[in-house]
């Protein structure tokens, strides 16, 4: 089925678009993050450019939107209106976050804290609550706390334990709930408040009206090519290539590869491969090991098919 549109006027902030539009306005992201955990933050710097369509050069539609903290912390929130497999999508965010701070020049060892933060209009783990705060754990000692820097949180529209969560971070995801009419009504809470009065002045902008319109016109494209690149090379939606690509571009970073062995990765067709290939790249002392560990990793997936 070919992307169904919207007029600007009809969207409201659980729209992909809506939503980075209104984040983009650095109080509305900053109220996002303290109802979001629960800690007060002084500032946040948002990344434009990797949050919002801009211009028709922009190769793929993306519309998480990209902060910082006056910490350096870093966090990738994004409106989930669908049931998608969120675990896997967090996790291939964490680690787009780690490969952009790493080409970028960051040493590994310094990385910052990041968050990858989803709020979605679904309840992604079925077990009723507002908020799911996940970390890790050791399972031979549960007292130890085990952090490698990365945390992710998934909010869920659907929740039931009012008790357990703070009221005004209840009041924000019944307003991400609501329809169009009921959006407008009155949550009694001055974020929501804030929130409403950014839309109707996105609903009014023509500046935003443009740049929804570009939106909307690459977002057929991609539908179309993203079609046209399944039918030629039988994979979906492009995601494949995508992380192909990015795997050889943190690879090629760090070493020289052969020509052979750009090709063997280059025909992989597990996404997990990829990620470890990446991670691979990132954490081998020099290229002998990462040669040796890609090689592994490359034989056991042929011989897994």
């Amino acid at each position: 089925m070919e992307h169904q549109r919207k007029k600007l006027k009809d969207l409201t902030i659980k729209d992909n678009f809506m939503f980075a539009a209104v984040m983009l306005e650095p109080e509305n992201a900053k109220g996002l993050l303290e109802r979001v955990l629960g800690v007060k933050v002084d500032h946040v710097d948002i990344s434009y450019e990797k949050s919002m369509v801009y211009n028709p050069e922009y190769k793929g539609v993306r519309l998480d939107v990209f902060l910082q903290d006056e910490a350096g912390t870093c966090f990738n929130v994004e409106m989930q209106a669908s049931s998608l497999p969120i675990k896997k999508r967090a996790r291939y965010y964490h680690d787009h976050m780690d490969m952009e701070l790493l080409l970028s020049g960051e040493d590994y060892e310094k990385l910052p804290e990041s968050y990858v933060i989803f709020i979605c209009d679904y309840d992604p783990l079925k077990l009723k609550k507002y908020r799911y705060t996940i970390r890790q754990t050791i399972e031979e000692d549960r007292d130890y706390t085990y952090s490698d820097g990365r945390h992710t949180v998934f909010l869920s529209t659907v929740g039931t334990n009012e008790n357990e969560v703070p009221e005004a971070l209840v009041k924000f995801l019944r307003y991400v709930a609501a329809g169009p009419e009921a959006s407008e009504e009155d949550y009694e809470d001055s974020f929501v408040r804030q929130l409403q009065n950014s839309v109707k002045k996105i609903k009014t902008s023509r500046d935003m009206e443009e740049r929804y319109m570009l939106f909307e016109e690459m977002m057929k494209n991609e539908y179309k090519s993203g079609h046209e690149d399944g039918m030629k090379e039988g994979r979906k939606e492009g995601i494949l290539l995508g992380q192909t690509n990015l795997a050889l571009q943190v690879i090629n970073a760090h070493f020289t590869i052969s020509d052979n062995l750009t090709e063997r990765i280059r025909s992989v067709d597990d996404e997990q491969v990829l990620l470890q290939l990446i991670n691979t790249a990132s954490a081998a002392a020099g290229q002998e090991e990462f040669e040796l560990l890609a090689e592994k990793l490359l034989t056991h997936q042929v011989e897994s098919t």
